[in-house]
């Protein structure tokens, strides 16, 4: 059970090393917001190029359908990965050894929807992967291994998934292997140490200027590619999808100088990338060719 760009190197891995996947979940095809074309999810189109039954429910939740169909599937396994539905209670009994849940934090640490894009907005040093046993709970259940990863210095949630999701293709075949040979060990989470990654509301990429330049840099890096972080000026979005950390100081929303470095509350950010509303992304250097953003603009101007 999986839906996103993150759940296809654990898929991929199960093909590759000879684990019988009997039927693949994933949250239904989407409309496009412009136009009719329909969008499958990656995990959806990668399944069917390994001709995979591939099941779409809208909802599992008081699904008799999908509570038949697995009852008579009597899977071994099942393994949820950023699938994008609360497995309901009546539903865990219906595989012999459980559901099992890869999760991109390191429990109970960023239980929820967004731990990878938390991670970086809350400018974590370490984040990791936690295999775990689903029970009724968000994220609760006892947990098998986590392995950790440093995070490396100006990454993108979308780098840091690639590499996470890639640990977790690797680490997930000595944990079926345990199951299947009952010798999979299972602890408890600290649940007194619990912290939430909810989701991502698109209002929280608004930049403010007077937070720091590390904050700032951890809310770009956090929502890259999606939302983003943005700013207003002159009543137009401009989204700014990758900066680094500058020593320069000055008025926080100013632009300092050429470089296109913007004066933060302690030091600043310098912008590498940036997307004016409705444009294309381009190049700080592209971007100063025409734009009347320049050197001493105050983007406090909204």
């Amino acid at each position: 059970m999986g839906t996103s760009n993150f759940a296809v190197p654990i898929l991929k891995s199960l093909y590759q090393n000879g684990f019988p996947v009997s039927v693949v979940y994933t949250q239904p095809p989407k409309k496009s917001n412009r136009g009719q074309k329909v969008n499958k999810s990656p995990i959806h189109i990668f399944s069917e190029t390994l001709s995979y039954e591939v099941r779409t429910p809208v909802t599992l939740k008081n699904n008799f359908q999908e509570k038949e169909f697995l009852k008579k599937l009597n899977a071994d396994l099942v393994v949820v990965v950023a699938y994008g539905q609360i497995i309901p209670k009546d539903l865990l009994s219906l595989s012999k050894n459980g559901f099992i849940n890869i999760h991109a934090s390191k429990l109970p640490k960023l239980r929820g929807a967004a731990p990878i894009q938390r991670s970086l907005m809350n400018q974590d040093k370490e984040t990791g992967i936690s295999i775990m046993k689903i029970n009724e709970y968000l994220d609760e259940g006892p947990i098998y291994d986590i392995f950790c990863t440093e995070i490396k210095d100006n990454e993108n949630a979308n780098e840091l998934s690639i590499r996470l999701a890639n640990i977790a293709s690797k680490k997930i075949l000595n944990c079926l292997e345990d199951i299947f040979d009952n010798k999979a060990a299972f602890q408890e989470q600290d649940h007194a140490k619990a912290t939430y990654a909810n989701k991502i509301d698109k209002s929280e990429g608004k930049i403010l200027w007077e937070e720091s330049a590390k904050k700032i840099l951890g809310k770009i890096n956090g929502l890259y590619p999606y939302p983003g972080a943005w700013f207003i000026f002159k009543k137009e979005r401009y989204k700014i999808l990758k900066a680094e950390f500058s020593n320069s100081k000055g008025k926080p929303g100013s632009i300092l100088n050429n470089n296109f470095e913007i004066g933060c509350k302690d030091f600043s950010i310098r912008i590498i990338e940036i997307q004016r509303e409705g444009k294309k992304i381009q190049n700080i250097n592209q971007f100063i060719i025409g734009s009347e953003i320049k050197k001493g603009t105050d983007l406090n101007n909204v």
